[in-house]
């Protein structure tokens, strides 16, 4: 239910800065998509050696390390063509469920990621295939949940209940690469790349984050 109330008061902020300009792109084309891919990252934390009893080779592999960033990722966006090859748009991509951040801990995390984009089409809207480049910036945000687990007479009773306690943002460059195969219509399939420097993005190993996403979407208007 957090994440649809969280998605909630974000598209607002997306239409508003897309559909603001309608009338300017009525001539041109405003579309709506919606996806699902995923994005990673690597570690944070090397793992440790040397640590405790000797094991294999005289050392021990640490299993509390810091998490790779990864799984089922949603992506909704909105965006209009003022121009037959160039407009603009924005775009969140947020993780569908909470990933395990520090399990000796139960804290748990949720990263989600908005841009706001320039956007090239080499090829005009009339065509059925369209290539797709964008770029621009935006914003990272990762919160962070504690995990705590209850029980009432014994274990007859039990509750777990994730609350959030932190976050942090930070400022991001995005750019990506698509292409639209429209289907029927307006309907369109379109496989996209995006790639994203977060800056000090100290929670994973790198601040580059690869996404990989497919979204069906919408133009409006005649094609």
């Amino acid at each position: 239910m957090l994440k649809f109330k969280r998605v909630a008061r974000t598209a607002p902020l997306l239409l508003l800065l897309v559909f603001g300009g309608v009338n300017l792109a009525k001539a041109q084309g405003v579309s709506a998509y919606l996806g699902f891919g995923s994005a990673t990252d690597s570690s944070n934390k090397q793992q440790l050696e040397n640590v405790g009893d000797p094991g294999v080779n005289g050392s021990i592999t640490n299993p509390d390390v810091g998490p790779k960033l990864t799984g089922l990722f949603g992506t909704f966006g909105a965006d209009f063509m003022w121009k037959p090859h160039f407009g603009f748009g924005g775009e969140y991509s947020w993780r569908v469920r909470q990933g395990s951040f520090a399990p000796q801990e139960d804290v748990t995390y949720r990263p989600a990621f908005y841009d706001f984009n320039a956007i090239w089409h080499p090829i005009a809207r009339g065509s059925r295939v369209v290539p797709e480049i964008q770029g621009g910036i935006g914003g990272a945000n990762i919160k962070f949940y504690e995990t705590q687990t209850g029980c009432l007479s014994g274990s007859i009773a039990c509750s777990t209940l994730s609350q959030y306690f932190a976050s942090s943002n930070h400022f991001a460059i995005h750019f990506s690469g698509g292409i639209r195969f429209y289907v029927k219509g307006g309907f369109y399939l379109r496989p996209q790349f995006d790639g994203r420097w977060v800056n000090n993005l100290v929670e994973f190993g790198s601040d580059f984050v690869p996404e990989y996403t497919v979204a069906i979407g919408y133009t409006f208007g005649s094609r």
